[in-house]
């Protein structure tokens, strides 16, 4: 299986639309910037969307879920079993990113890409099963060059079935035991920072289990130092398929002209190899959250991204994004409802 649609060009935004909008927020009742970062947001949706009055009406949640070798190594407060028990809850609906779907009316779905259990057919689950887990990155790459290709390519048809149902939003969530391990890991790798700096307590962690698994990382970046050449051969030395299907989601999603909403700390480091990938993937995304992983403050300092909430979220599952998309929707209704001036009959600014 090839990865060559990676590289596909990703359209920019539109500046005609842009400069249209800003004029647009510059004529309504308010002091021009009085709504700060809610203007921006509306401007530059409507610049992605190529529509001067853009709106998030249809939205997707897709969480991508896998297990990981490296839990083996004691990484995680919860035992491995909890992977596909938490693909079960998010089918029956029990899950906090099911609940926060349900009240945003956005479409859903859970992707298999790798849990060691299958968990056989289920209500919104998609099986994209690349392997029942990665390898454990201690001792041996976390999966082959193929099965990263496998699971960038669950990442793009879970955009194929969105843009099948029209949607103008996506949020990509994800679920691992495991997986801050592999993410610490990788941005790691990607950014040169040291895993100290960037590894927390994840599912809740003591401070000895938090030097465990920095001991882990840093075996692993020593085993795998002449490999990490490059954001797929890191992601696919240290990876895990739910991080790199999380990567494939954002690339696929840009290349669609479709804005997404990311989520916390793992969602983070599968966006951060996807701007490794692509550059122009800059622009679609919008960083939800700064996650309460000590990690993800380090990432937002290093790219200079200021997210939108703050609220010590550090879950996951795409639960921080999905709480900041409301932000988003009633950006775009400000912008689009809201009198001019001259419509108003109210006098504007000397």
């Amino acid at each position: 299986m090839t990865h060559d649609w990676l590289l596909q060009p990703i359209p920019a935004p539109v500046l005609e639309i842009q400069a249209q909008a800003e004029y647009r927020q510059g004529q309504l009742t308010k002091p021009a910037g009085s709504l700060g970062r809610m203007e921006e947001i509306a401007v530059r949706l409507a610049a992605l969307q190529n529509n001067l009055l853009p709106s998030l009406d249809r939205v997707r949640i897709v969480v991508f879920a896998a297990d990981h070798g490296v839990a083996a190594a004691g990484v995680s407060a919860f035992p491995q079993s909890v992977t596909v028990e938490m693909i079960r809850n998010f089918s029956r609906g029990g899950a906090a990113i099911a609940v926060l779907a349900r009240q945003l009316e956005a479409g859903f779905e859970v992707v298999d890409v790798g849990a060691v259990t299958d968990p056989a057919p289920l209500p919104h689950l998609v099986s994209c099963r690349v392997g029942p887990g990665t390898a454990d990155f201690r001792f041996q790459p976390a999966m082959t060059a193929a099965q990263c290709a496998q699971a960038l390519q669950a990442g793009r048809e879970a955009v194929e079935r969105g843009v099948a149902q029209g949607v103008q939003l996506l949020i990509g969530g994800e679920m691992g035991i495991g997986n801050t391990t592999a993410a610490t890991a990788v941005l790691a790798a990607l950014l040169n920072l040291a895993p100290a700096v960037l590894a927390g307590p994840g599912t809740g962690l003591t401070a000895e289990g938090v030097t465990h698994k920095v001991q882990v990382i840093e075996t692993a970046l020593r085993q795998h130092q002449g490999l990490l050449e490059d954001p797929l051969a890191v992601l696919a030395a240290l990876g895990g398929f739910e991080m790199v299907a999380l990567s494939g989601f954002y690339i696929a999603a840009a290349q669609r002209r479709i804005p997404l909403l990311v989520d916390g700390f793992i969602a983070t480091a599968a966006a951060v190899a996807a701007l490794r990938i692509q550059p122009d993937l800059r622009p679609w995304l919008f960083f939800s959250h700064t996650s309460a992983e000590p990690g993800q403050q380090a990432i937002m300092a290093a790219l200079g991204i200021r997210p939108l909430l703050d609220l010590g979220l550090r879950l996951g599952e795409g639960s921080g994004a999905a709480i900041a998309l409301p932000i988003l929707r009633l950006a775009c209704a400000l912008h689009r409802q809201m009198a001019t001036f001259a419509e108003a009959a109210v006098s504007g600014a000397h």
